[in-house]
């Protein structure tokens, strides 16, 4: 049985990244980890989560949720900043898990960072169909209801969806993207990235002129239940509702952990991978909670769960910012590119934990595989391509973007533990950036990260709980006999 718990030392890790024949190459920067941070962050969590944590739990007290999931995210992402730059390889929280806590912890890892690149690429590509259909509104066309939706909804008229075609679109197109490598998948990033935080600016200074006080008095709403077009019920309003929108919204920062998958690629990871994780999260807080802000100052809770529950950020500019037709059509085209970038990079992230993992003995040997010429883990890319497209096409985006949420979570959880064992650890092991106030700052994360769990509520956790059960009867058939590091003992 302790073989379960049998840890992976840094200095085997870090021996592997530095040897290993026809790997990964280091070409990314300090300015290229912060845009593919932003790239990562800012997107579905923004447009589209935002509305629905409105509409189904806090009102215009989202804001106070997007605080809680900040403070959430910068308690881990200090963990998370000393782990990157101790143990500079692919894997993120997997790999950290193994050097601390040991093969079973680093797979449960794995297989809930599952929840959160792959079934966040699904989401934000399901948001990127939505807006798709908006944008061709504006040319007199569109998508047919049943194509662009989940067999699970219907419309207001009654028509049932099938498959969301535009999705699987997308999909597909960056995965062919990702296959070409990192390089010029960043390139494509931090074009993307600049386009979106403008559109972000423009919105807020826009948009504050608009703004009707009345849509957010009582700015905490009187606590009740609220029950969404999927008959779940919601804590709505009062501290419970914050909590829940915390959770919710908390999809909007998933992003900056994404950065850390790239260490292997990065010139010099003990420097830079602090800088991306905590500067792409800094810069996205502040441009969150002033958005959420006037977003539900300009249209009001109710808007959020009828006629604006989809393409939100469109709806209130064309419903309620007059003059400014022109800023809801580049928004929506914005968007777009901004969610391309969000499921690239979520897709990225979801091939190099498998990478690693496969290395590892963990998955099988074909999630490492490298193409020969671009030197990227190609074949696992179309794997997670059919997996995340299964997702897209036929389930609803409510459900797979709070799974994304609470698997992520779950796993800065883990992540925010980790750092606090290796320092009792091996607290002489060089660390090119430290976490302060260890083990408080620790605490306070899986604190926090735990009552935005909470705040998910009794269908999420039972969600999760499946996903887990799923992933252990994998490990105790499959991983834990090809594991390399138990199979030398």
């Amino acid at each position: 049985m302790s073989n379960l718990f049998k840890t992976k030392s840094v200095d085997k890790l870090l021996s592997e990244s530095s040897v290993e024949k026809n790997g990964l190459k280091r070409t990314l920067g300090r300015w290229n980890l912060i845009s593919l941070g932003i790239g990562a962050i800012i997107g579905a969590g923004l447009f589209v989560r935002t509305a629905a944590a409105a509409a189904n739990n806090a009102g215009p007290s989202v804001t106070i949720g997007f605080i809680i999931a900040g403070i959430g995210c910068a308690l881990a992402g200090l963990c998370y900043a000393e782990f990157a730059s101790m143990i500079p390889v692919s894997g993120s929280a997997y790999t950290y898990s193994y050097a601390t806590m040991g093969e079973m912890v680093a797979w449960i890892i794995g297989w809930d960072l599952v929840l959160e690149y792959a079934l966040g690429a699904a989401t934000v590509s399901i948001a990127w169909s939505e807006y798709l259909n908006k944008l061709l509104g504006y040319f007199d066309t569109n998508i047919p209801y049943q194509w662009c939706h989940s067999p699970f909804e219907s419309s207001v008229s009654g028509i049932h969806g099938i498959m969301n075609i535009p999705a699987l679109f997308i999909l597909l197109l960056l995965t062919f993207l990702l296959i070409r490598g990192a390089r010029e998948s960043a390139l494509v990033n931090s074009i993307i990235v600049i386009t979106k935080v403008s559109i972000v600016i423009l919105f807020i200074i826009f948009g504050w002129s608009f703004i009707n006080q009345a849509n957010h008095t009582p700015y905490i709403p009187e606590a009740t239940k609220f029950v969404d077009a999927q008959g779940v019920s919601h804590n709505f309003g009062g501290i419970l509702g914050i909590l829940g929108a915390a959770g919710v919204v908390f999809f909007a920062f998933i992003g900056f952990d994404a950065v850390s998958t790239a260490a292997q690629e990065t010139k010099n990871p003990k420097k830079d991978m602090p800088m991306g994780i905590l500067g792409s999260l800094v810069i996205c807080t502040v441009l969150y909670v002033l958005f959420s802000y006037v977003l539900t100052g300009v249209a009001s809770t109710e808007d959020f769960r009828t006629a604006g529950k989809e393409a939100s950020v469109t709806y209130a500019i064309q419903t309620y910012m007059t003059g400014f037709g022109w800023l809801g059509k580049l928004v929506t085209v914005a968007i777009l590119a901004g969610f391309s970038s969000v499921i690239l990079v979520m897709l990225y992230g979801q091939s190099r934990v498998f990478y690693s993992m496969s290395r590892d003995g963990l998955v099988p040997k074909i999630f490492s595989d490298i193409h020969p010429k671009y030197s990227t883990p190609y074949k696992s890319n179309i794997l997670f391509f059919l997996f995340v497209g299964l997702f897209a096409c036929f389930v609803p985006q409510d459900i797979v973007g709070d799974m994304t949420s609470i698997g992520t979570l779950f796993a800065f959880m883990l992540v925010s533990a980790g750092v606090w064992i290796m320092r009792v650890k091996n607290p002489g092991l060089k660390r090119g950036f430290k976490t302060p106030l260890v083990p408080l700052v620790p605490i306070l994360g899986i604190l926090v990260c735990g009552a935005m769990i909470f705040g998910l509520g009794w269908a999420n956790w039972t969600r999760l709980f499946i996903w887990m059960a799923i992933g252990f009867v994998i490990y105790f058939s499959y991983s834990r006999f090809h594991s390399k590091i138990n199979s030398k003992d």
